[in-house]
Protein backbone atom coordinates (compact mmCIF):
# COMPACT_ATOMS: atom_id res chain seq x y z
CA UNK A 1 0.00 0.00 0.00
CA UNK A 2 2.03 2.94 -1.17
CA UNK A 3 -0.14 5.44 0.19
CA UNK A 4 0.93 5.34 3.38
CA UNK A 5 4.30 4.86 2.68
CA UNK A 6 4.81 8.17 0.51
CA UNK A 7 2.38 9.89 3.58
CA UNK A 8 5.36 9.22 6.00
CA UNK A 9 7.56 11.44 3.48
CA UNK A 10 5.38 14.23 4.43
CA UNK A 11 6.12 14.01 8.12
CA UNK A 12 10.00 13.83 8.01
CA UNK A 13 12.01 16.94 8.35
CA UNK A 14 13.06 17.22 4.52
CA UNK A 15 15.68 19.69 5.22
CA UNK A 16 18.02 17.30 6.74
CA UNK A 17 16.61 13.98 5.42
CA UNK A 18 15.76 14.77 1.88
CA UNK A 19 19.03 13.89 -0.19
CA UNK A 20 19.55 10.69 2.39
CA UNK A 21 16.03 9.48 2.18
CA UNK A 22 15.97 9.72 -1.87
CA UNK A 23 19.79 7.51 -2.27
CA UNK A 24 18.46 4.92 -0.33
CA UNK A 25 14.83 4.40 -1.79
CA UNK A 26 16.73 4.26 -5.22
CA UNK A 27 18.74 1.77 -3.87
CA UNK A 28 16.13 -0.20 -2.87
CA UNK A 29 14.28 0.33 -6.18
CA UNK A 30 14.58 -2.35 -8.94
CA UNK A 31 14.03 -1.33 -13.08
CA UNK A 32 11.70 -4.50 -13.77
CA UNK A 33 8.14 -5.72 -12.54
CA UNK A 34 8.23 -8.21 -9.44
CA UNK A 35 7.13 -12.02 -10.48
CA UNK A 36 3.18 -12.72 -10.04
CA UNK A 37 3.52 -14.97 -7.10
CA UNK A 38 1.72 -18.46 -6.80
CA UNK A 39 -0.46 -19.37 -4.60
CA UNK A 40 -0.25 -22.91 -2.50
CA UNK A 41 -1.57 -25.55 -4.86
CA UNK A 42 -4.92 -25.77 -1.86
CA UNK A 43 -6.02 -22.45 -2.65
CA UNK A 44 -4.83 -22.03 -6.46
CA UNK A 45 -8.12 -20.13 -6.49
CA UNK A 46 -7.04 -16.73 -4.79
CA UNK A 47 -4.30 -16.71 -7.73
CA UNK A 48 -6.78 -17.01 -10.32
CA UNK A 49 -7.70 -14.47 -13.81
CA UNK A 50 -10.92 -14.10 -14.06
CA UNK A 51 -11.37 -12.91 -18.07
CA UNK A 52 -13.83 -9.46 -18.12
CA UNK A 53 -16.67 -9.44 -19.46
CA UNK A 54 -16.65 -7.24 -22.01
CA UNK A 55 -14.09 -4.67 -23.12
CA UNK A 56 -15.91 -1.50 -23.77
CA UNK A 57 -13.72 0.98 -26.59
CA UNK A 58 -14.02 4.47 -24.76
CA UNK A 59 -12.91 7.20 -26.67
CA UNK A 60 -9.35 8.82 -25.69
CA UNK A 61 -8.62 5.54 -23.89
CA UNK A 62 -8.97 2.51 -26.06
CA UNK A 63 -10.27 -1.03 -25.14
CA UNK A 64 -10.76 -1.21 -21.27
CA UNK A 65 -11.63 -4.43 -19.81
CA UNK A 66 -14.59 -4.61 -17.54
CA UNK A 67 -16.03 -6.92 -14.92
CA UNK A 68 -19.71 -7.03 -15.28
CA UNK A 69 -22.36 -8.23 -12.17
CA UNK A 70 -25.59 -7.27 -13.65
CA UNK A 71 -28.90 -6.59 -11.37
CA UNK A 72 -30.73 -10.31 -10.79
CA UNK A 73 -34.93 -8.86 -11.16
CA UNK A 74 -36.08 -5.75 -11.95
CA UNK A 75 -33.27 -3.19 -12.45
CA UNK A 76 -33.15 -0.20 -10.39
CA UNK A 77 -29.52 1.56 -10.96
CA UNK A 78 -26.33 1.23 -12.15
CA UNK A 79 -23.05 1.45 -10.48
CA UNK A 80 -19.47 2.55 -11.89
CA UNK A 81 -16.94 1.65 -9.77
CA UNK A 82 -12.87 2.76 -9.69
CA UNK A 83 -10.55 1.14 -7.86
CA UNK A 84 -7.65 2.31 -6.00
CA UNK A 85 -4.03 2.30 -6.43
CA UNK A 86 -1.90 -0.91 -7.87
CA UNK A 87 -5.41 -2.33 -7.43
CA UNK A 88 -8.18 -3.69 -11.06
CA UNK A 89 -12.12 -4.50 -12.16
CA UNK A 90 -11.19 -7.53 -9.25
CA UNK A 91 -11.71 -5.19 -6.24
CA UNK A 92 -15.21 -5.74 -6.65
CA UNK A 93 -15.64 -9.28 -6.54
CA UNK A 94 -17.25 -9.33 -3.34
CA UNK A 95 -19.49 -6.05 -3.54
CA UNK A 96 -20.91 -7.24 -7.15
CA UNK A 97 -22.64 -10.25 -6.23
CA UNK A 98 -23.91 -8.57 -3.22
CA UNK A 99 -25.73 -5.62 -5.28
CA UNK A 100 -26.66 -7.67 -8.31
CA UNK A 101 -28.87 -9.61 -5.91
CA UNK A 102 -30.12 -5.53 -4.30
CA UNK A 103 -31.53 -4.80 -8.36
CA UNK A 104 -28.17 -2.90 -8.87
CA UNK A 105 -25.59 -3.56 -11.70
CA UNK A 106 -22.03 -2.89 -11.56
CA UNK A 107 -19.93 -2.17 -14.10
CA UNK A 108 -15.79 -2.32 -12.99
CA UNK A 109 -13.32 -1.08 -15.49
CA UNK A 110 -9.55 -1.63 -15.28
CA UNK A 111 -8.72 2.04 -14.90
CA UNK A 112 -5.58 3.53 -17.24
CA UNK A 113 -2.39 1.90 -16.43
CA UNK A 114 -4.01 -0.50 -14.15
CA UNK A 115 -4.92 -4.02 -14.06
CA UNK A 116 -5.11 -5.38 -18.01
CA UNK A 117 -4.77 -2.16 -19.66
CA UNK A 118 -1.80 -1.84 -22.27
CA UNK A 119 -0.19 1.18 -20.09
CA UNK A 120 -0.03 -1.15 -17.20
CA UNK A 121 2.13 0.23 -14.37
CA UNK A 122 2.18 3.60 -16.33
CA UNK A 123 0.75 6.78 -14.90
CA UNK A 124 -1.69 8.49 -17.32
CA UNK A 125 -1.99 11.55 -15.77
CA UNK A 126 -5.09 12.62 -13.78
CA UNK A 127 -7.14 13.95 -16.61
CA UNK A 128 -6.80 11.06 -18.66
CA UNK A 129 -7.93 8.95 -15.61
CA UNK A 130 -11.16 11.16 -15.15
CA UNK A 131 -11.98 11.27 -18.73
CA UNK A 132 -11.81 7.66 -19.28
CA UNK A 133 -14.48 7.53 -16.17
CA UNK A 134 -16.23 10.25 -17.98
CA UNK A 135 -16.69 8.79 -20.95
CA UNK A 136 -17.65 5.55 -19.74
CA UNK A 137 -20.06 7.00 -17.27
CA UNK A 138 -21.51 8.50 -20.62
CA UNK A 139 -21.74 4.73 -22.18
CA UNK A 140 -23.30 3.20 -19.38
CA UNK A 141 -25.47 5.84 -18.97
CA UNK A 142 -26.51 5.28 -22.47
CA UNK A 143 -26.95 1.47 -22.38
CA UNK A 144 -29.23 1.83 -19.53
CA UNK A 145 -31.85 4.58 -19.71
CA UNK A 146 -34.01 5.34 -17.47
CA UNK A 147 -31.78 3.98 -14.92
CA UNK A 148 -29.70 6.05 -11.68
CA UNK A 149 -26.23 5.76 -12.60
CA UNK A 150 -24.04 6.13 -9.80
CA UNK A 151 -19.68 6.75 -9.61
CA UNK A 152 -18.18 4.52 -6.88
CA UNK A 153 -14.57 4.77 -5.98
CA UNK A 154 -12.28 3.22 -3.85
CA UNK A 155 -9.28 5.25 -2.35
CA UNK A 156 -6.98 6.61 -5.49
CA UNK A 157 -10.77 5.51 -7.42
CA UNK A 158 -12.60 8.01 -5.13
CA UNK A 159 -10.11 10.43 -5.72
CA UNK A 160 -10.76 10.51 -9.12
CA UNK A 161 -14.58 10.41 -8.64
CA UNK A 162 -14.27 13.70 -6.75
CA UNK A 163 -12.44 15.08 -9.85
CA UNK A 164 -14.68 14.20 -12.18
CA UNK A 165 -17.72 15.69 -10.05
CA UNK A 166 -15.99 18.82 -9.52
CA UNK A 167 -15.03 19.19 -12.94
CA UNK A 168 -18.47 18.10 -14.48
CA UNK A 169 -19.78 20.49 -12.02
CA UNK A 170 -18.06 23.39 -12.89
CA UNK A 171 -18.66 22.64 -17.02
CA UNK A 172 -22.28 23.17 -15.96
CA UNK A 173 -22.23 26.17 -14.16
CA UNK A 174 -19.80 27.76 -16.58
CA UNK A 175 -21.13 25.59 -19.36
CA UNK A 176 -17.38 25.57 -20.46
CA UNK A 177 -16.37 22.65 -22.92
CA UNK A 178 -14.84 19.33 -21.78
CA UNK A 179 -13.59 16.42 -23.61
CA UNK A 180 -17.09 14.56 -23.06
CA UNK A 181 -20.33 15.74 -22.04
CA UNK A 182 -21.17 15.15 -18.41
CA UNK A 183 -23.29 12.50 -17.81
CA UNK A 184 -26.27 12.80 -15.69
CA UNK A 185 -24.86 11.56 -12.06
CA UNK A 186 -27.55 10.68 -9.61
CA UNK A 187 -24.66 10.24 -6.78
CA UNK A 188 -21.40 9.88 -5.89
CA UNK A 189 -19.82 7.03 -3.43
CA UNK A 190 -16.78 7.51 -1.75
CA UNK A 191 -15.05 4.89 0.10
CA UNK A 192 -11.56 6.11 2.05
CA UNK A 193 -11.11 8.39 -0.79
CA UNK A 194 -7.30 9.32 -1.10
CA UNK A 195 -8.18 12.91 -0.55
CA UNK A 196 -4.48 13.96 0.55
CA UNK A 197 -2.28 17.33 0.40
CA UNK A 198 1.34 15.76 1.32
CA UNK A 199 2.88 19.17 1.21
CA UNK A 200 5.01 20.90 -0.91
CA UNK A 201 8.60 18.99 0.60
CA UNK A 202 7.07 15.91 -0.54
CA UNK A 203 5.79 16.42 -3.42
CA UNK A 204 9.42 17.99 -4.39
CA UNK A 205 10.99 14.67 -3.52
CA UNK A 206 8.30 12.54 -5.82
CA UNK A 207 8.99 14.89 -8.57
CA UNK A 208 12.63 14.62 -8.29
CA UNK A 209 12.57 10.42 -8.30
CA UNK A 210 9.94 10.65 -11.22
CA UNK A 211 12.56 12.86 -13.23
CA UNK A 212 15.58 11.29 -12.51
CA UNK A 213 14.62 7.92 -12.28
CA UNK A 214 11.67 8.00 -13.82
CA UNK A 215 11.30 3.78 -14.71
CA UNK A 216 12.48 3.06 -10.90
CA UNK A 217 10.22 0.52 -9.12
CA UNK A 218 9.66 0.39 -5.75
CA UNK A 219 7.91 -1.96 -3.89
CA UNK A 220 6.86 -0.40 -0.70
CA UNK A 221 9.60 -1.97 1.70
CA UNK A 222 11.95 0.37 1.22
CA UNK A 223 10.25 1.77 4.61
CA UNK A 224 9.64 0.82 7.70
CA UNK A 225 5.94 1.24 7.77
CA UNK A 226 3.44 -1.53 8.28
CA UNK A 227 0.09 -1.23 7.10
CA UNK A 228 -3.19 -3.07 7.66
CA UNK A 229 -5.49 -2.71 4.66
CA UNK A 230 -8.06 -4.88 6.05
CA UNK A 231 -9.27 -7.66 8.75
CA UNK A 232 -9.72 -10.14 6.45
CA UNK A 233 -7.29 -12.09 5.62
CA UNK A 234 -8.52 -14.00 2.82
CA UNK A 235 -9.36 -10.48 1.03
CA UNK A 236 -5.83 -9.59 1.49
CA UNK A 237 -4.53 -13.08 0.34
CA UNK A 238 -6.62 -12.54 -3.02
CA UNK A 239 -5.27 -8.90 -3.54
CA UNK A 240 -1.83 -10.58 -3.41
CA UNK A 241 -1.69 -13.37 -5.80
CA UNK A 242 -4.32 -11.46 -8.06
CA UNK A 243 -2.47 -11.51 -11.48
CA UNK A 244 -3.73 -8.26 -12.63
CA UNK A 245 -2.43 -6.45 -8.77
CA UNK A 246 0.39 -4.07 -9.42
CA UNK A 247 3.22 -5.26 -6.98
CA UNK A 248 6.23 -2.68 -7.95
CA UNK A 249 4.99 0.82 -8.52
CA UNK A 250 7.64 3.27 -10.78
CA UNK A 251 8.49 6.65 -9.41
CA UNK A 252 6.21 8.75 -12.12
CA UNK A 253 3.42 6.70 -11.28
CA UNK A 254 4.40 7.51 -7.50
CA UNK A 255 4.47 11.31 -8.24
CA UNK A 256 1.36 10.96 -10.48
CA UNK A 257 -0.52 9.54 -7.65
CA UNK A 258 0.43 12.42 -5.26
CA UNK A 259 -0.47 14.96 -7.77
CA UNK A 260 -4.35 13.42 -8.19
CA UNK A 261 -4.81 13.15 -4.25
CA UNK A 262 -3.76 16.91 -3.79
CA UNK A 263 -5.98 17.80 -6.76
CA UNK A 264 -9.01 15.88 -5.10
CA UNK A 265 -7.77 17.49 -1.59
CA UNK A 266 -8.43 20.99 -2.99
CA UNK A 267 -11.73 19.95 -4.85
CA UNK A 268 -13.67 17.97 -2.54
CA UNK A 269 -15.60 21.34 -2.01
CA UNK A 270 -16.33 22.08 -5.88
CA UNK A 271 -18.13 18.59 -6.15
CA UNK A 272 -21.08 18.52 -7.38
CA UNK A 273 -24.89 15.88 -6.64
CA UNK A 274 -25.12 13.83 -4.19
CA UNK A 275 -22.58 12.40 -2.49
CA UNK A 276 -21.96 9.41 0.64
CA UNK A 277 -18.50 9.64 1.73
CA UNK A 278 -17.61 6.52 4.00
CA UNK A 279 -14.68 6.42 6.45
CA UNK A 280 -13.37 3.30 8.43
CA UNK A 281 -12.15 4.31 11.90
CA UNK A 282 -9.16 1.86 11.44
CA UNK A 283 -8.15 3.41 8.08
CA UNK A 284 -3.99 3.29 8.32
CA UNK A 285 -3.58 4.76 4.76
CA UNK A 286 -5.84 7.72 4.62
CA UNK A 287 -5.29 9.85 7.73
CA UNK A 288 -7.85 10.87 10.03
CA UNK A 289 -6.61 14.54 9.41
CA UNK A 290 -7.29 14.30 6.25
CA UNK A 291 -10.00 12.78 6.17
CA UNK A 292 -11.58 15.07 8.48
CA UNK A 293 -10.68 18.03 6.37
CA UNK A 294 -12.35 16.29 3.33
CA UNK A 295 -15.20 15.73 5.27
CA UNK A 296 -15.96 19.47 6.18
CA UNK A 297 -15.37 20.63 2.79
CA UNK A 298 -18.16 18.11 1.53
CA UNK A 299 -20.76 20.33 -0.45
CA UNK A 300 -24.31 20.62 1.09
CA UNK A 301 -26.33 17.97 1.89
CA UNK A 302 -23.80 15.03 1.33
CA UNK A 303 -23.71 12.59 3.37
CA UNK A 304 -21.38 11.05 5.63
CA UNK A 305 -20.78 7.82 6.83
CA UNK A 306 -18.63 6.43 10.24
CA UNK A 307 -17.29 3.18 10.33
CA UNK A 308 -15.06 3.09 13.54
CA UNK A 309 -13.98 -0.73 12.99
CA UNK A 310 -13.89 -0.40 9.86
CA UNK A 311 -10.00 -0.59 7.52
CA UNK A 312 -9.23 1.23 4.36
CA UNK A 313 -10.69 -1.61 1.94
CA UNK A 314 -13.94 -0.96 3.45
CA UNK A 315 -16.12 -3.32 0.99
CA UNK A 316 -13.13 -6.32 1.27
CA UNK A 317 -13.02 -6.42 5.31
CA UNK A 318 -14.92 -7.75 7.92
CA UNK A 319 -17.27 -4.77 8.10
CA UNK A 320 -18.32 -4.74 4.41
CA UNK A 321 -21.70 -6.05 4.24
CA UNK A 322 -22.71 -3.04 6.92
CA UNK A 323 -20.71 -0.46 4.52
CA UNK A 324 -22.65 -2.75 1.48
CA UNK A 325 -26.34 -1.89 3.37
CA UNK A 326 -25.67 1.04 3.97
CA UNK A 327 -25.13 1.94 0.14
CA UNK A 328 -27.93 0.42 -1.28
CA UNK A 329 -30.11 1.91 1.51
CA UNK A 330 -29.05 5.12 0.65
CA UNK A 331 -30.01 4.50 -2.95
CA UNK A 332 -32.98 3.55 -2.48
CA UNK A 333 -33.42 6.05 0.51
CA UNK A 334 -31.12 8.95 0.53
CA UNK A 335 -33.04 11.00 3.34
CA UNK A 336 -33.15 7.72 5.92
CA UNK A 337 -30.55 7.11 8.38
CA UNK A 338 -28.24 4.67 7.00
CA UNK A 339 -28.75 0.95 9.13
CA UNK A 340 -25.06 0.90 10.69
CA UNK A 341 -25.85 4.27 12.24
CA UNK A 342 -22.95 5.81 10.88
CA UNK A 343 -24.28 9.06 9.60
CA UNK A 344 -25.10 9.34 13.56
CA UNK A 345 -21.72 8.47 14.11
CA UNK A 346 -20.56 10.76 12.04
CA UNK A 347 -22.62 13.76 12.98
CA UNK A 348 -21.31 13.56 16.36
CA UNK A 349 -17.25 13.57 15.18
CA UNK A 350 -15.92 16.62 16.36
CA UNK A 351 -12.77 18.47 14.55
CA UNK A 352 -10.24 15.63 15.08
CA UNK A 353 -6.82 17.63 14.52
CA UNK A 354 -5.40 15.27 17.62
CA UNK A 355 -5.96 12.47 15.55
CA UNK A 356 -7.64 10.69 18.14
CA UNK A 357 -11.45 11.43 18.01
CA UNK A 358 -14.16 8.75 18.66
CA UNK A 359 -17.74 8.88 18.56
CA UNK A 360 -19.45 8.38 21.56
CA UNK A 361 -19.59 4.61 22.85
CA UNK A 362 -23.67 3.97 23.39
CA UNK A 363 -23.93 5.28 19.51
CA UNK A 364 -24.80 2.24 16.89
CA UNK A 365 -22.05 2.62 14.34
CA UNK A 366 -19.20 2.46 17.20
CA UNK A 367 -20.93 -0.89 18.96
CA UNK A 368 -18.95 -3.00 15.86
CA UNK A 369 -15.93 -2.08 17.65
CA UNK A 370 -17.10 -4.64 20.34
CA UNK A 371 -17.04 -7.50 17.60
CA UNK A 372 -13.09 -7.90 17.88
CA UNK A 373 -10.50 -10.50 15.75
Amino acid sequence: MMIRRIAVLSNLRLSRLLYPAFLLLLAGCATHDAPTPVPPSRHADLGRLVPPDRVMDVPGTGQVPMRVWRATGTPRAVVLALHGFNDSRDAWERPGPVLARQGITLYAPDQPGFGAMPDRGGWAGTDALVAAARAEAAAIARENPGLPLYVMGESMGGAVAVCMSAQDGASVETHANVSAAPPDIAGYILLAPAVLDLGAGTDATLKAMATLAPQWRLTGRELPVHVTASDDILALARLYYDPLTLRTTRTTALAGLATLMHRAAHEVGHMHGPVLAVYGGRDQLVPLAAMTRAWAHLPPGARRDFIPAGYHLLLRGRQGDKVMRDIVSWIERPDDFLPSGGDIAASTWNDARDGHAQPPFFLPAQMDGLVRK
